[in-house]
């Protein structure tokens, strides 16, 4: 039995694995820590788990913090998982593979594992990416901007624009400025994904499976005008084949 951690820049997803599928899956802050309904509720957890695997991108400190309750519940030292150039079929573009997030890595590694097919996936969290993925196993490259969040933030920070009160309708347009703030970092990303969907057809020459995760996800939905799947518990997917591999 594994317990599979994904720690984000903002949230901690967790779940249980016997093998390369995924149990439910439940979701904390983490602030920089593990929260304390977290802890109660791992150390209820049975079966005890035999490994602990571990996505961090959210910092030392929380790394840290699991290691120390990994080994005080269970006497377990955490794996946590580095990216790798090539992982079966998958062929990382980057010239230095190291340099791209484990997390992202993982959501590649879920994303070959899906079946036939060029796949664009979409992580809509702190930070939004998009990772393209040729049939045949090759990672063509990705694409990163700011969350959702993120943009509103900056922009608000250097402008006297009010703060946003309301989500956008799901019109592309607004009529109060705030609002129009708000429309804008969603649109900023259906757009993207929209042309890097057709960039993708014409690399590939097919039609991509575009799979969308992240905790932003759900703003998405509805919005993409392109076909899409919701997989949620990408990066645990991904590391829980890891982790069945490496048994």
């Amino acid at each position: 039995m594994m317990l599979l951690v994904d720690i984000g820049n903002t949230n901690l997803r967790w779940t249980l694995a016997d093998g390369p599928e995924v149990g439910e899956v439940e979701v904390v802050r983490h602030d920089g820590g593990i929260p304390l309904d977290l802890l109660a509720s791992w150390e209820r957890l049975a079966p005890r788990p035999e490994r602990v695997l571990v996505s961090n991108v959210g910092g030392a400190a929380v790394a840290e913090a699991l290691s120390r309750v990994s080994r005080a519940y269970w006497a377990l030292e955490p794996e946590f998982v580095a990216t790798r150039a090539t992982w079966g079929r998958l062929r990382i573009a980057y010239d230095e593979p190291s340099r791209l997030g484990v997390d992202r890595w993982l959501g590649l590694v879920a994303a070959e594992a899906e079946g036939e097919g060029a796949k664009l996936v979409l992580d809509a969290g702190t930070a939004v990416t998009f990772d393209l993925l040729a049939a045949d196993g090759e990672h063509l490259g990705g694409v990163i901007l700011p969350g959702i969040e993120m943009m509103r933030a900056s922009l608000l920070a250097g402008t006297a624009i009010p703060r946003i009160t309301a989500e956008p309708s799901g019109e592309p347009w607004a009529r109060d400025t705030g609002t129009a703030v708000a429309a804008g970092s969603l649109q900023a990303v259906l757009g993207v994904a929209a042309r890097l969907y057709d960039q993708c057809v014409l690399r590939t020459g097919e039609t991509p499976r575009l799979l969308l995760t992240g905790g932003d996800a759900p703003r998405l939905v509805g919005q993409l005008d392109r076909p899409w799947e919701a997989v949620p518990d990408l990066v645990l997917r991904g590391l829980a084949r890891v982790g069945a591999r490496q048994a």
